[in-house]
């Protein structure tokens, strides 16, 4: 299957590259990229705007409109849930969990773990927990669906195509830091929305509107389904195709599934993944963070009209590809046998838009890539970098800590592209359920660990370690036997021959009782353990959020402020530089490079860095804004009900 471009699309993508890496290069000289504060958490001078547009790019992704709208070509209506129960996470996030964020003046989510608990086995596991997630499920993940668009659709050699998206990725990435990263966010999310929202125009007036669609989505499938629909029932759409709440016991995306497991996923992804969460960190004040999740939350309710609907009248101009339910067709149409509805969203660009809006969508998916990517890249060398590195380094400079980050980007694009030939070999059909589940199964530990380290202080460090190591040895059993258990292919005939935890528990419902588990471990354990002092839980509960004092540190959980420890380094240094010409012009360079560059104000006195911190860990709010805000925050609660219930 190959489609054609043409010359005015070659240059709208060549456009769109050429704006978006100089947007990603001026960003760079922009102040405050030289310390760890600038390059992770832009600074903390982010307006909402940006704020809240990084938040939806980092998340509409390229598994949007390839699982997405897959899905929703192959299933229907219900995977709209998924979009919409971020609307409600997103709030939480701005209203709940991102003061306490502020106010313990933690940089990443497992230094919070660290300000909470003490110790370190906690911050180091949830540490390499997020690095090791980033590399197989995010990162590759993305990868995987842009390679699906240039291997499969316009067949480009997809390590080629693939390693340079990564390059150019890398390149504003290791650059620019958060801040590069937000301005190309704010770029690429305008990109996203006005394309797709074309298409989506243009598709609704193609299939002749709502109602034409509904009717015929409901009729959508291969011919030779129609003429053999007991043989190829898989192919035929689903009866409550057109409902979001599905019942639990036959739905793909049961009701009872939604509203439990689903929820602790979203938790997590929304509220406590490194990914959104420094977005919202990097905001100028407590109002720009409330308000950016706001926007983004805002943007997250469109999925249903710019991914969803899209995918399904994919499914019904093109039902003989789409909806394909022989295996033998389906390898034939798109290499793989378990269907092709992950084509629903890129056919749909390449035969429905006209020249030059097709080379615009085309750009879109890579901005979707993209951002994806550089959010990823930028937030695992945060937690690399302030994480893990520190642990073994607890003299590195501030030049150092910069220098770590970057590389950690440069290694993380190579392993990327190294796990490409695996990427090949897990396709399946309709890849956003298996993105889901794979989240399913090691997500919800950390999300009740979250949950009850905000809301419980008898929590103790020892109830959450060995509660988090429990429910791990239990979701990697469930998720060995979704490996090894395969259910059989859309109408190759074979029995259902999987055990009865894989087949008849879902695995929406598999996360609730993951999570259940994880909570009574926990809870048990830490009624057996020490709780930790009063005075060490100041300002990382969502009690204690507003307490006026610091929690007091103990020497195994304090660590000395870099900026001070950099100090006395250079203090110590014998101050020689080498005046040859070409010698500063290559420390120039490195400096510009590695985010290194010297600034007489770098170093504060003890008392600049006392108002720096007590500015940042500020969650002072204008009382108009604040009552503004919480009066926006319900209005959009109560919209993105009314749309659940509408379309229940």
């Amino acid at each position: 299957m190959v489609e054609t471009l043409h010359t005015e699309d070659y240059v709208t993508i060549a456009i769109y590259f050429v704006v978006v890496l100089a947007v990603g290069l001026w960003s760079t000289f922009r102040p405050n990229r030289g310390n760890a504060t600038g390059y992770f958490l832009a600074g903390k001078t982010m307006h909402w705007i940006p704020v809240g547009a990084s938040i939806y790019a980092s998340n509409i992704g390229a598994p949007m409109f390839i699982g997405l709208a897959g899905t929703a070509a192959a299933s229907g209506l219900a995977v709209t849930i998924y979009e919409w129960h971020a609307v409600f996470f997103l709030i939480a996030l701005g209203w709940i969990f991102v003061p306490v964020y502020i106010s313990c003046g933690a940089f990443t989510m497992p230094e919070y773990l660290r300000k909470r608990f003490g110790g370190k086995r906690i911050r180091m596991y949830s540490s390499f927990f997020a690095l090791i997630g980033y590399v197989l499920f995010n990162i590759t993940i993305e990868i995987y669906s842009g390679a699906i668009f240039l291997k499969h659709i316009l067949d480009w050699n997809m390590y080629l195509s693939v390693v340079v998206i990564l390059a150019v990725t890398a390149v504003y990435t290791v650059v620019g830091g958060l801040a590069s990263v937000i301005y190309t966010d704010t770029l690429q999310s305008v990109i996203l929305v006005v394309s797709a929202t074309v298409l989506f125009i243009l598709s609704m007036i193609e299939v002749g509107g709502w109602n034409a669609m509904t009717e015929k989505y409901m009729n959508s499938a291969a011919n030779y389904t129609l003429l053999n629909q007991s043989f190829y029932s898989c192919g035929m759409p689903r009866e409550d195709a057109l409902h979001i709440f599905r019942s639990p016991k036959t739905g793909d995306i049961p009701w009872t599934g939604a509203l439990t497991g689903l929820s602790f996923l979203g938790l997590y992804v929304w509220c406590q993944d490194q990914l959104i969460v420094q977005r919202t960190l990097s905001a100028k004040n407590m109002v720009h963070a409330k308000a950016g999740s706001l926007f983004g939350a805002l943007l997250k309710i469109t999925g249903l009209l710019l991914f969803v609907v899209p995918g399904m009248i994919s499914r019904i101009l093109y039902p003989d590809e789409i909806a394909c339910a022989d295996p033998q067709k389906c390898e034939e149409f798109c290499s793989n046998e378990a269907g092709c509805s992950n084509f629903a969203y890129p056919l749909l660009v390449l035969r429905l838009l006209p020249r030059g809006l097709k080379g615009l969508m085309l750009a879109a998916l890579l901005a979707a890539l993209m951002s994806s990517l550089t959010s990823i890249l930028n937030s695992a060398s945060a937690i690399m970098t302030m994480d893990i590195w520190r642990q073994f380094r607890k003299q590195a400079s501030q030049a150092e800590l910069m220098i770590v980050g970057r590389v950690t980007v440069l290694i993380l694009v190579g392993i990327s592209i190294i796990w490409l030939p695996i990427l090949e070999a897990v396709e399946g059909g309709m890849f956003w359920f298996y993105m889901q589940a794979i989240r399913s199964y090691l997500i919800p530990p950390m999300c009740v660990l979250f949950l009850l380290a905000f809301f419980w202080k008898r929590l103790t460090e020892q109830g959450a370690f060995w509660g988090l190591m429990l429910s791990l040895v239990v979701g990697i059993v469930r998720m060995a036997l979704d490996f090894t258990y395969v259910a059989p292919v859309c109408g190759s005939g074979e029995p259902d021959n999987r055990p009865a935890i894989v087949k008849d528990i879902d695995f929406l419902h598999f996360a609730a009782i993951l999570a259940i588990f994880s909570f009574i471990a926990m809870f048990v354990i830490s009624m057996f353990t020490q709780p930790r002092p009063e005075r060490k839980l100041r300002r990382v509960t969502f009690w204690t959020k507003n307490d006026k004092e610091e929690p007091e540190l103990s020497s195994e959980d304090d660590e000395e402020d870099e900026r001070e420890k950099e100090r006395k380094n250079r203090e110590n240094d014998d101050g020689t530089e080498d005046d040859d010409m070409g010698s500063r012009l290559r420390k120039s360079c490195k400096d510009w490079v590695c985010g290194t560059v010297e600034d007489s104000k770098k170093y504060l006195t003890q008392e600049e860095q006392q108002q720096l911190r007590t500015k940042m860990t500020s969650l002072e709010e204008k009382p108009l804004y604040r009552k503004l805000l919480n009066i926006a925050a319900i209005i959009v609660a109560i919209f993105t009900t009314f749309l659940i219930g509408f379309f229940y």
